[in-house]
């Protein structure tokens, strides 16, 4: 991944190329040039964001203190509630190893892929839905990683006295490495963007397809969810925190837009919708049939 400088030149780039087509299009319209302006513009709106998403991870390294206390207390509190518990889910795993090692592999490679081929598709086939989901995405993603910064909580394949284990480490496979290396602040267990971000995509693509296959697509944050604990990443609560952000990311994006984004029923065939004769400037007499 690119780091944040890179990723704010990228996008500077692209916000001026997108500056530069939409004059040129203003100037002579062009249905090319046009759609080539509007994808440079959003191509640059999430590259910037990904460079503050960059810094926000960056500044989070430094928050550390209670990150193991923090996972404890949930780890607890789950116990409390009678949840099911993380640690059995990963032992059951760790006796397949080829399981396992698919299972890192959808945790490090299918969390961006996925979002930027749901955009891209959602830009293509949809664009007129696509500002509000692009809105929800930055709520959500915003506070899911304000919540990170304060709240630094360790995920459980930190909890090494419960009896976790960092099994991705152990099998080279580890985005994150040991502890206190690289750039990935590893104390953000809480919540999951894993599962907010397949959450999301699995909403919108519901919400605007209109094709019978469509409902495939919960697969993805089922089976999202189900790696992330299995490979020690994350608890329960942080999906379920994930989930109730993505709530409040829609109420924040329908405020946004000001209006729902759901399809309005079809108006019925034949119904007449009467407009008062004073207002249409008519004589006031019966309806007119034909």
């Amino acid at each position: 991944m690119p780091i944040w400088e890179e990723a704010v030149v990228g996008a500077g780039v692209l916000l001026a190329l997108s500056l530069v087509g939409t004059l040129v299009n203003h100037a002579r319209p062009n249905r090319i040039v046009a759609v080539l302006a509007a994808a440079a513009r959003e191509a640059g709106i999430i590259l910037a964001l990904f460079g503050l998403w960059q810094i926000v991870r960056i500044l989070a390294i430094t928050r550390v203190d209670g990150g193991i206390e923090n996972g404890l207390w949930i780890w607890h509190a789950e116990q409390w509630l009678h949840l099911p518990s993380e640690l059995s889910l990963e032992h059951l795993v760790l006796r397949h190893t080829g399981w396992l090692r698919a299972a890192n592999v959808f945790y490090g490679w299918v969390h961006f892929p996925a979002m930027n081929l749901f955009l891209v598709w959602l830009f293509v086939r949809h664009r007129d839905r696509y500002a509000s989901a692009r809105n929800t995405i930055v709520l959500l993603t915003g506070s899911c990683l304000l919540i990170q910064v304060f709240l630094p909580v360790a995920p459980p394949r930190m909890l090494t006295s419960v009896g976790f284990v960092d099994e991705a480490l152990q099998l080279g496979q580890s985005v994150y490495g040991a502890f206190g290396e690289g750039v990935a602040a590893q104390l953000s267990a809480m919540p999951s963007v894993h599962v907010a971000w397949a959450c999301l995509i699995a909403v919108e693509v519901i919400r605007v397809s209109r094709s019978r296959w469509r409902w495939l697509v919960l697969a993805h944050p089922i089976v999202t969810t189900l790696v992330v604990v299995v490979t020690a990443n994350h608890y329960w609560a942080d999906g379920i925190v994930a989930l109730a952000l993505l709530g409040l990311a829609e109420l924040g994006s329908w405020g946004i837009t000001g209006r729902l984004r759901w399809p309005r029923p079809a108006r019925a065939p034949g119904v007449v919708v009467p407009v008062p004769a004073a207002m249409a400037g008519e004589p006031v007499g019966p309806p007119a049939h034909g």
